[in-house]
């Protein structure tokens, strides 16, 4: 299994997380997967739509961070 490795990002002598920049991509990821699943009227399908939304978010933070993490 393959470890990733967060470095943190230098701006102007201070020092950030990295998940500064992945979770509002993975929010922004998870906010167009909601409107196609609304536009196609599969959204109103879902049993619990919160937990669905948590869940996705997770998921793409997750795959944002192996893709991007090193």
């Amino acid at each position: 299994m393959n470890s990733v490795m967060l470095k943190e990002l230098a701006f102007d002598g201070l020092l950030f997380s990295p998940l500064i920049i992945f979770i509002p991509l993975a929010f922004l990821l998870s906010c167009i997967t909601r409107l196609v699943l609304y536009q196609t009227g599969l959204y109103h399908k879902l049993w619990r739509e919160a937990w669905f939304e948590v869940g996705l978010f997770i998921c793409y933070l997750a795959l944002v961070i192996y893709l991007l993490g090193s």
